[in-house]
């Protein structure tokens, strides 16, 4: 089973306890039928063994298919929980075996269970060997019990593949579900990895040559000194300016780095959602924003989509940007506003609201009904192309 990250995010989360809960109904409820034989034995030994055969299978069975579906658990502890349930298989033979036997299939129900559960403890060829273990078991006990080993063979073997088929089409789902999310997060660290070599190949480029001219000038200058003096301050004096060259090279290299493409940051933001389930619109201006207003909405935006991503259910966003008479202004709104959670003013807004009123804008928030909409307003002209500030 694949791993993921320690702290899946709640969409995966939710997914998992539907799977969880699908799973573990199906499987429980098979472990009532195999209880029947309580009711049927007159035998207060066998009723007390079958009993705590039964309880042992069924805890032991639940922490396991709990690991097959918790990725994010060490495999140590899968294993031992996969171990654990192998155990309390092989021991609920001697003490559910002899449970109302001749008169109930008691075991041949558990073992059906056991098929059933193969599919989520290891690979899909595992289950031809289980199950034929099982139906072995099962016919021996119909065989030393006096049941009908027709109807044992039946059970563990027709109702168990069913089961398993069942559970093993559920586990399915759910591995996609994971390798999907797995597969996100992974062209996630992709693209952060190609833009810090990105950025290093520029720096590389605008670095190598100068340093290698200033290197050789400074040992000029040094071999220089003792005989040539005034040379040797000609050739420093070429080395500091060089030095000055690539220093500025440097900044404008990093200001190229850091300057705002808000159309592709909100063109990424959209995608992330829409990938999410959100669905999403994205309007913007027929003409291009100032970098420094850039910026400012740059921010907004992000920490409105991860409002949405991790605050809301939201169904839709919608995310407007225009610009008119000299004033550009900012919409992201969204159907997911929670019942219960943050404050309209989060630390985050309110860290927004005092970066744009320095720059005479202003973060306005409102709430109506299910709808949350964030809008930032910034007066164009007051922050035009200065560098944007590091957010």
């Amino acid at each position: 089973m694949p791993t993921t990250s320690a702290d899946p995010d709640h969409r995966l989360r939710r997914a998992r306890t539907v799977t969880l809960l699908s799973l573990a109904g199906g499987l429980w409820a098979g472990l009532l039928l195999p209880a029947v034989g309580l009711f049927r034995e007159t035998d207060g030994l066998r009723l007390a063994g079958g009993a705590v055969g039964i309880v042992l299978f069924a805890a032991t069975q639940g922490a396991a298919v709990h690991a097959a579906v918790t990725p994010w658990l060490d495999d140590r502890t899968r294993r031992r929980r996969r171990l654990a349930f192998v155990g309390a298989a092989v021991l609920s033979v001697p003490l559910v075996a002899p449970l109302a036997a001749g008169s109930w299939p008691s075991w041949a129900w558990l073992g059906a269970s056991v098929v059933g559960t193969a599919p989520l403890l290891g690979p899909v060829r595992a289950l031809l060997p289980v199950t034929a273990g099982a139906l072995l078991v099962a016919v021996t006990v119909a065989g030393l019990g006096g049941g009908s080993v027709v109807r044992h063979v039946t059970v563990t073997g027709g109702v168990g593949l069913g089961i398993a088929a069942v559970n093993g089409l559920q586990f399915w789902f759910w591995d996609l579900l994971v390798q999907a999310r797995e597969g996100q997060e992974a062209r996630a660290r992709l693209a952060a990895t190609e833009e810090r070599l990105r950025f290093a190949r520029d720096v590389h480029d605008v670095l190598g040559h100068a340093l290698t001219v200033i290197a050789l000038k400074a040992e000029l200058a040094a071999r220089l000194a003792p005989v040539d003096a005034e040379r040797a301050g000609r050739e420093a004096d070429e080395v500091r300016r060089l030095a000055a060259t690539a220093l500025d090279e440097v900044r404008d290299a990093v200001h190229g780095y850091r300057r705002v493409d808000l159309a592709d940051q909100v063109a990424a933001v959209g995608q992330v959602l829409r990938s999410c389930g959100v669905r999403s619109t994205v309007l913007l201006p027929d003409g291009e924003l100032p970098a420094g207003t850039a910026a400012q909405f740059a921010a907004v935006l992000r920490e409105a989509s991860t409002n949405v991503l991790r605050h809301s259910r939201a169904g839709w966003c919608r995310i407007e940007i225009s610009l008119e008479d000299g004033t550009a202004r900012m919409t992201v709104a969204n159907d997911g506003a929670p019942a219960a959670g943050p404050g309209d003013r989060s630390h985050g807004l309110e860290g927004l609201t005092e970066r744009l009123a320095a720059v005479g804008g202003v973060l306005a928030v409102r709430r109506d009904g299910d709808v949350f909409t964030v809008e930032a307003t910034v007066p164009a002209g007051a922050v035009g192309d200065r560098e944007p500030a590091a957010a």
